[in-house]
């Protein structure tokens, strides 16, 4: 049957007609085409998940999630990772300040704002089943995808690497074991031109090989309007090259095994910031530019970011209840990087900086499906380094202040969840998780005269020094947690199921690699979690999901700014800052109106607040910030409504699909400053595209953002606060350093696809 959830009857006719009401108030629901085959027009289709890591229906598993599939992917024009940000309610999937591809990724206001080494994300992200640690390179460009899965709350009882806040997953497509071969060619906005090769061929007739390549080329939005001689000028330009090659072996009707190795280089420029205040260093020159894209910097425009990864999964079906899965990954990143904070064409607090990072992972699971039982269980081990070095250049007092050093982390973690049918319409969901992680921290300090760059070379005739300076940290530290997950659930009838949850997510304790002085690590973070839900298809044409949830957030990770009378010298403590909590409610509709004609909509709104911030000043005193601290990159509102309107012509079928999405305002950090906020904004996106007779033949015309909406995704802050007139203070670095980044402007792209 089902496995399904509820509550009383008085709470099911609550919410249902709760949700029922602010769906009709306009909003998006994920409808992937990932389906047992084509539903039936006029009708609503089945879309198939695996958010509990087994092919589901998505009306039918009781956690929330948004689903979109290739073929809705396409149609909408999507590329990268943080568009599905508009068709998930509550999420946040943004480009971190600086670069083309670290990610910043919130869901209900639980996420990690500061992509520094040695941080846990919030949000993890997930290449089939494999966790990636670290956002840099998290930005992923959709190619080779079969779907993409956004679970909201947190995950633990049914993943190897457990997350406190949600996941996000990328689903590549499993090969037909014919021969094939497919391109895609992109011409659009700032001269884009994008390839994609995509192609498999039987090897035996159990044995596939596959590949996919694709090349992402743009020129930039914007200028740097002043750059060092010999340096590129383009700023948001794209210059990616990436790759995947996969081996499917079939061994026998139940023995499958699947090798994964994929390969990225993204060489786009180092993203230059929009200065919202003049500088008012003598002699920098840099005025507010016309443009939010263009910027200056005194330092090298270059950079890089070199992502390898490869996995072995193997699925064994050792009778027709049980089976055993096991999936091996191993990958890698480097990512050499300039960050001109201030933003200016002289070297007023300039940063180069280094992170690599390098995981192995192992999971096994014991899975079983009886008739009125399903248990997955599994045991998992993980072993990273992450690494980093930055050195921040003050040139106003002619010294470095140099940070360097790693965190290893060593995890192991064993967990199972049962969902038991004790009667056809009532079942019981329980989960548990064991984690234990180790972490050695090792933290290096240095000043040095002048500027310092990351490694020799890094510009013309710097050799850099052999020492490492004053190591302030090298400790290490363990942390355990039992995290249970508990559910119910209530098929109401064959098309509607009620659902309540509660879940624990927990993140381990960390080290503060920007340490200048000994530290004791933050504790970790732990999250209560509680969910009462509906999945319902009112008709065979109609259908709403609804959630609503109340999270308990303790012990919060930041790194603090401590107040200092030096501006040369930046003084920052890893702390656990206190508490928050959030409730809100997410609603997801899908109406097929015609044969023709579907809408979807989805609405996310949530209340987060700290509801205690505890940090010290320089002397050690305890001091409370809770006046001064929101919930960062966190709208109280987001909402999203699309429209689909098929054509059937002579020579194929024509699609038309727009939406529009909505973004209530939104604070960039924890610190709020009136210039930094984001107001509320709205992107409007179109895309017509057809099909031919055939199939073989697909020609898409997608264009975004079409009123031009300029809206802050990231910055930075490194002014000194107010005077009590109201005007900004220089900060570190002796400037009044204020800078935004921004998210695409308008942009128009034609895509030509062909499959042989």
């Amino acid at each position: 049957m089902k496995h399904t959830s509820g509550y009383t009857m008085n709470f099911t006719r609550t919410l249902c007609a709760t949700a029922v009401t602010l769906a009709c108030l306009g909003s998006n629901a994920a409808v992937a085409q990932d389906s047992e085959g084509a539903p039936e027009k006029g009708k609503l289709e089945k879309i198939e998940v695996t958010a509990r890591r087994t092919v589901e229906s998505l009306q039918e598993v009781p956690v929330a999630i948004t689903s979109l599939g290739e073929a809705e992917l396409l149609e909408k024009g999507i590329e990268n990772l943080t568009e599905i940000q508009q068709f998930s309610p509550n999420t946040t999937l943004q480009v971190s300040r600086g670069t083309n591809s670290t990610l910043t990724a919130f869901i209900r206001g639980v996420g990690q704002q500061d992509p520094v080494w040695g941080f846990e994300p919030g949000v993890g992200i997930y290449i089939d089943d494999v966790y990636i640690a670290r956002p840099q390179g998290a930005v992923l460009d959709l190619y080779d995808v079969e779907r993409i899965e956004v679970l909201r709350g947190p995950q633990g009882t049914l993943y190897g690497k457990n997350t406190i806040g949600g996941a996000v997953k990328y689903i590549t497509k499993k090969m037909s074991g014919d021969a094939e071969f497919a391109v895609k060619a992109t011409v659009g906005t700032a001269s884009q031109r994008d390839l994609k090769l995509s192609g498999q061929i039987p090897l035996t007739d159990k044995l596939y090989l596959g590949l996919a390549v694709a090349s992402l080329q743009r020129d930039g939005f914007g200028k740097f309007l002043s750059v060092p001689e010999g340096q590129d000028d383009e700023n948001y330009n794209k210059d990616i090259l990436a790759g995947r090659l996969t081996l499917e072996y079939q061994a026998s009707e139940d023995l499958f095994l699947r090798f994964n190795y994929d390969k990225t280089t993204d060489d786009s420029n180092a993203k230059g910031g929009y200065r919202l205040v003049d500088s008012i260093i003598p002699g920098a020159n840099a005025p507010s530019p016309d443009s939010v894209y263009d910027s200056y910097s005194s330092l090298p425009t270059w950079n890089k970011v070199e992502l390898e990864g490869m996995s072995l999964t193997v699925d064994w079906n050792l009778n027709d209840s049980w089976s055993l899965k096991s999936i091996t990954a191993k990958r890698k990143g480097d990512s050499p990087t300039n960050i001109d904070f201030d933003s200016t064409p002289i070297p007023i607090f300039d940063t180069p900086a280094e992170y690599n990072d390098k995981q192995f992972s192992q999971e096994v699971q014991l899975n079983f499906v009886g008739e009125d039982l399903t248990f997955v269980s599994g045991v998992y081990y993980y072993d990273a380094e992450a690494c980093g070095i930055y050195d921040a250049y003050l040139v106003a007092f002619g010294i470095s202040i140099e940070q360097s050093g790693c965190t290893d982390t060593e995890s192991y973690a064993a967990y199972g969840q049962v969902s038991y049918d004790f009667t056809d319409k009532w079942s019981l969901t329980a989960g548990l998780r064991y984690t234990n992680d180790k972490k050695d921290g090792v933290v290096n300090a240095a000043t040095r005269i002048g500027p310092a760059y990351p490694y020799s070379g890094w510009v013309d005739g710097y050799v850099r020094p052999d020492d490492v300076g004053n190591t302030v940290i090298d400790d290490s530290e363990s942390w355990s947690r039992v995290t249970p997950r508990l559910g119910v659930e209530y098929q109401y009838s064959d098309d509607t199921m009620f659902y309540a949850s509660f879940s624990q997510g927990f993140k381990s304790g960390m080290y503060n690699p920007r340490a200048t002085f000994y530290q004791e690590p933050a504790a970790p973070e732990e999250v209560n979690s509680y969910e009462l839900g509906v999945k319902t298809d009112l008709s065979d044409n109609f259908r709403l999901n609804a959630t609503a949830f109340w999270l308990d957030y303790t012990d919060r990770q930041y790194v603090v700014n401590v107040p200092s009378d030096d501006l040369a010298q930046p003084t920052q403590r890893i702390a656990n800052v206190g508490e928050s909590d959030a409730s809100g409610l997410e609603v997801e509709i899908t109406y097929v109106v015609t044969d023709a004609l579907t809408l979807s909509g989805s609405l996310g709104t949530i209340d987060a607040s700290f509801t205690e911030v505890r940090s010290v000043d320089a002397a050690g005193n305890p001091i409370d910030l809770s006046d001064n601290f929101v919930i960062s990159n966190t709208p109280e509102y987001t909402m999203n409504f699309a429209a689909n309107y098929v054509l059937t012509t002579g020579i194929g079928d024509v699609i038309f699909n727009a939406n529009y999405y909505y973004r209530d305002d939104y604070e960039l950090f924890e610190s709020p400053d009136p210039l930094l906020a984001q107001e509320g904004y709205g992107l409007v996106n179109a895309s017509v595209t057809w099909y031919s007779e055939d199939g073989d033949w697909q020609v898409g015309l997608h264009a975004k953002n079409l009123t031009d909406e300029e809206y802050r995704v990231g910055g930075y802050n490194f002014t000194g606060g107010r005077d009590d007139d109201g005007n900004l203070l220089p900060g570190l670095g002796g400037d009044t350093t204020l800078v935004g980044y921004y998210g695409d402007p308008r942009t128009v792209h034609l895509s030509v696809s062909y499959r042989f």
